[in-house]
């Protein structure tokens, strides 16, 4: 029920009902569809939740081949945000075919299925032996209903400036699997965005999914968002970052940052700035005037323009405070 609270719909009377609910009944030990019959019974649920296993089945089965997917018609994936539907396109779901979900490691690359769900990403035991945080990243990236729908394809198409699938993905380095019957294509996930909600994808291509190499084991990775109310919510602004060391010198990095810019944004000059360097304030401070001059953020709802250069500078050092934090002091850095 996580996600269904609002705090303008009065949420601390509703959990005191629930929390009344659960006092007053003894839920069946049955199995879950019994269950759903037993709450409808009581009248907690109401009738329509024993009609969704027929409403479900009307669906029509797909087919096997992605090709069948015409570019007149409405995709979907997640279905997490709203979309005006056309009653001339046929709307195709792509939760139900299997072959865009999933997660599987190769010899040097670690591969997504487009549909896969943030939770999945989340509860994954291969992603988090890659990244042992990723629980902690994921708790705060939407409500619990929304990432048990929301997909990793959807977030990157939608091409949202804060899109915190796209801003994690492209800290790794990540490229963008594209696909039109015998046509593939894999575009660099930093050059896939082109502008507000424009990329480089055509309207008969699908994205089947994206891979990213499989980080080494000097590898240190980190990602940060702010927002305005709740963690749950549409960030300020979001960023991430990979890096490699070798004999105490920055070997590879990515960085990427979001809401402070019309695209999820790769900051391009700064990684080459750090490339080659030893992790000092002085080197991070002069970083992150690189990565001010490469941005361009808009005041509105969630933050004037002035605000998200703050927290973009604030979030860049957290990044290496949190890291690096025998090199780098918290207190001297924000000095």
């Amino acid at each position: 029920m996580d996600g269904n609270l609002c705090r303008c719909t009065g949420y601390q009377g509703i959990k005191r009902a629930v929390s009344l609910l659960c006092q007053q009944f003894a839920l069946p030990d049955v199995d879950p569809i019994e269950r759903i019959k037993w709450l409808v019974d009581q009248q907690i649920l109401p009738t329509y939740f024993l009609e969704i296993p027929q409403r479900l089945q009307k669906f029509p089965a797909p087919k096997n081949h992605l090709t069948s997917i015409s570019h007149c018609s409405t995709v979907v994936a997640g279905g997490t945000i709203p979309w005006l539907r056309s009653s001339s396109k046929p709307v195709v779901f792509l939760s139900q075919r299997k072959e865009l979900s999933g997660i599987r490691i190769g010899a040097e690359h670690c591969y997504v299925g487009a549909t896969t769900t943030m939770e999945v990403i989340k509860n994954s035991p291969a992603m988090q032996k890659l990244f042992p945080k990723i629980e902690k990243y994921f708790d705060v990236v939407a409500s619990t209903p929304i990432r048990h729908r929301a997909t990793l394809g959807g977030n990157i198409v939608i091409a949202s400036p804060v899109g915190d699938l796209s801003i994690f993905f492209l800290a790794l380095g990540a490229s963008v699997d594209l696909n039109y019957g015998q046509n593939q294509r894999t575009v660099p996930l930093k050059d896939f965005f082109k502008g507000y909600k424009q990329i480089d994808k055509q309207n008969n291509e699908l994205v089947e999914g994206v891979h990213f190499p499989l980080p080494d084991r000097h590898a240190y990775f980190n990602f940060e968002r702010v927002c305005k109310h709740a963690d749950s919510e549409i960030p300020s602004v979001n960023s991430a970052i990979q890096i490699q060391m070798n004999d105490g010198l920055i070997q590879q990095i990515h960085l990427s940052a979001g809401g402070v810019a019309p695209i999820p944004l790769y900051l391009t000059n700064t990684v080459n700035y750090l490339l080659g360097k030893e992790i000092n304030v002085g080197v991070i401070h002069e970083a992150g005037k690189i990565a001010q001059a490469e941005i361009s953020p808009l005041s509105d709802v969630r933050g004037s323009a002035e605000y998200k250069r703050l927290l973009l500078r604030q979030l860049f050092y957290a990044h290496f405070i949190t890291l690096f934090p025998e090199q780098i002091d918290g207190l001297e850095i924000l000095q």
